[in-house]
Formats: C-alpha cells, sequence, structure tokens
C-alpha cells in the first residue's frame, strides 16, 4: 500500500533585502495585518468616522496586540524562565551563560495574550476618542478571523504549532522537526477562521435586515474562534511539558472563558422573538 503524505521543509527566507532575509513568517503576518486594517478601514468609511481616529486605531490595536500575545505567551507557558529573565519577555534576544547574548527574535506570541490586549488597547482608545467601546470592539472583530487566517498560514511556513500524528493522506512531515506523519493543524485553524471571517463579512454587508445590538459581531467572532481552538487543541501537540500533566491543555483553558463571553454578547445582541 502507498503511503500518503505531504514532505515539507521550505526555506523560511523568501529573499534577501541586502544583508536583511524576508522571512514567509514574516510575510504573512504583514499581510494580516494589512487585509485587516483594509477590512476594518472600510468599516470606518461606512460609518463615516474620521481617518485620524482609524491612524490612531491602528496604533493602539498593533500594539495591543503584539505586547499582549508576548507578555501572554511569557506569563501563560513559561512563567517560571520569565520572572527569572524578565528583560528576555520584552527584548528580542536571549542572555548565555558566558555573559554573552544572541539575538533570537520574539519567540512566543499567545493568541489568547494578543485577544486581551487588544481588548485592553481598544478600551484605551475609547476612552482617548470618547467612541463607543462596543462598537469599535465589533470592528475589529469582523476583521480579526481573516488576519488570524493568515498568521496560522505563518505558522505553517515557519513548522510551528503542528499537529500530532496522523495516516491521513494530507499528513504532513515537517522535516525540520522530526519525520512524523502529523495532522497540519496549523491549516485547519486557517481554513477554519477564513470561512468565519467570510461568515461574519456576509452577516455585515446584510445588517440593515438583520438588525444586531452592538457587540454581536465581537461575541460571534471569539465563540467561533476559540469553540475551534478548543476543539483543535485535541489533535495538536502540546507547546511545553507541564500540560503533559493536565487533562486540558493551556490553550483549551484558556479558550473557555472566552466562548462563555461570546456567547454573553451573542444572546445580549440578539432580538430572540424576531427570531423565532
Amino acid at each position: 500500500m502507498l503511503d500518503l503524505f505531504i514532505t515539507w521543509n521550505p526555506d523560511p527566507v523568501i529573499f534577501n533585502l541586502g544583508s536583511y532575509p524576508v522571512r514567509w513568517y514574516s510575510f504573512f503576518w504583514v499581510i494580516a495585518i494589512i487585509s485587516a486594517t483594509m477590512v476594518v478601514g472600510k468599516i470606518f468609511k461606512d460609518n463615516n468616522l474620521s481617518e485620524e481616529d482609524f491612524s490612531r486605531l491602528f496604533i493602539y490595536s498593533f500594539l495591543g496586540i503584539f505586547i499582549g500575545a508576548r507578555l501572554g505567551h511569557c506569563f501563560f507557558y513559561d512563567a517560571s524562565y520569565f520572572i527569572a529573565h524578565p528583560l528576555e519577555a520584552i527584548l528580542p534576544i536571549k542572555f548565555l551563560p558566558n555573559n554573552d547574548w544572541k539575538f533570537v527574535g520574539y519567540a512566543g506570541l499567545a493568541s489568547h495574550g494578543g485577544t486581551i490586549g487588544l481588548i485592553f488597547s481598544l478600551f484605551l482608545f475609547c476612552k482617548k476618542t470618547k467612541m463607543r467601546f462596543l462598537k469599535i470592539l465589533d470592528m475589529i472583530a469582523i476583521a480579526a478571523p481573516l488576519a488570524a487566517g493568515f498568521i496560522r498560514i505563518a505558522n505553517f511556513m515557519n513548522s510551528e504549532i503542528i499537529g500530532t500524528e496522523t495516516n491521513l493522506p494530507w499528513g504532513v512531515v515537517f522535516i525540520q522537526v522530526d519525520t512524523v506523519i502529523r495532522h497540519p493543524a496549523q491549516l485547519y485553524e486557517s481554513i477554519a477562521y477564513f470561512t468565519f471571517f467570510s461568515v461574519i463579512w456576509l452577516i455585515y454587508t446584510h445588517r440593515n435586515r438583520l438588525k444586531v445590538k452592538s457587540g454581536f459581531y465581537f461575541g460571534l467572532c471569539i465563540f467561533m474562534i476559540f469553540t475551534f481552538r478548543f476543539f483543535v487543541e485535541f489533535i495538536k501537540e502540546r507547546q511545553v511539558s507541564f500540560e503533559d500533566n493536565l487533562i486540558l491543555d493551556m490553550g483549551q483553558i484558556l479558550s473557555l472563558p472566552f466562548i462563555v463571553i461570546g456567547i454573553y454578547f451573542i444572546l445580549r445582541a440578539v432580538n430572540l422573538k424576531k427570531l423565532f
């Protein structure tokens, strides 16, 4: 019987700009940011909001996601190490035993931390601009699954956040990791997130007929993303060793409150009497 699987070993560098390597990982992160920015920009125009506030929103969102994702990884997955090495949590370097250091980049970003950081930064943005908090949350939530889909492609290109062993014909051998045939869990998530964006965008374009209250898109977004995240974790390798002693891994534990919050905002925003 012929074994079917995909061998995955891409060159992480697309090309070099002088001595600076342009990596696939960075490329898809940039695509994620640009695509989400275009979607939110379109929504801003639909609501006749100023370009100045849109530029300010971009800065708040970018910093909130990045800082939250980084600190979330450090706190949720390796708190003891980063408490002992706090500078490595905020700087893209690793200190070596011989008192030297090396540049390692920000190896470790947690989506749950990024979500918390984004919500906090949007709260600060609304305090500054006097805009309605739920309205801004909804705008960002419409674009968020699109960005998340591209980020998971970045993870796939980087051979990280890999799946568990499988015998399915679309299983992938991540040569940079080992020779085991695995679920391409990153692609499962990417396809799901692009689908969620399509659903939310379709609802948004028919918003005049549906008449949902503020907070609906935010609730729907986090409910769909983190519900899928909860279940896909069952076919993903655990990221840190302490998770081996847990019934649920850290990603699943952190997803549960987001699922509950999502359900709350959906029910709060939908007039059930009009649906039935």
